[in-house]
């Protein structure tokens, strides 16, 4: 099934270098890009983006994280995108993260973990919409 989701390039993964080494394992795997944007986001939007976390003791400091610096937020399209940019990126421990995944390769604590990818269907709607107008998105 044609999904679409919703991936951010953290803070960390900006200040690495790794935007185009990112990109490129999406376009190598088949995915299409609909929209893609380089932005520093608002506390606001960053509280929304993690609403679901708000009441757990870690919510201030995913916040203040993604805050800290500019992030690359995209738009990815394809059939199961959900569950195999998911699978792409491995587990959000990455010392559970395999070689060859995105945080296996490149991150090194869960709290700075490389990228983010929405986990469903419902969680990409809004957050596509939290990030994105629609006519920012590609058809």
């Amino acid at each position: 099934m044609l999904e679409r989701t919703l991936v951010l390039i953290k803070p960390d993964g900006v200040a690495k270098g790794l935007i185009g080494e990112i990109i490129s394992r999406f376009e190598r795997r088949g995915f299409n890009i609909c929209a893609m944007k380089l932005i520093k986001i608002s506390r606001d939007k960053a509280e929304l983006h993690y609403e679901e976390h708000r009441s757990k003791q870690f919510f201030a400091r995913l916040v203040e994280f993604i805050i800290s610096g500019p992030l690359v937020a995209m738009v990815i399209e394809g059939p199961g995108a959900i569950k195999n940019v998911r699978h792409m990126m491995g587990p959000t421990d990455p010392a559970e993260a395999l070689p060859g995944t995105i945080r296996g390769d490149y991150a090194l604590n869960i709290s700075r973990n490389i990228v983010h990818g929405s986990d469903s269907l419902e969680s990409a709607n809004r957050e596509i919409a939290n990030f994105f107008k629609s006519d920012e998105i590609i058809e």
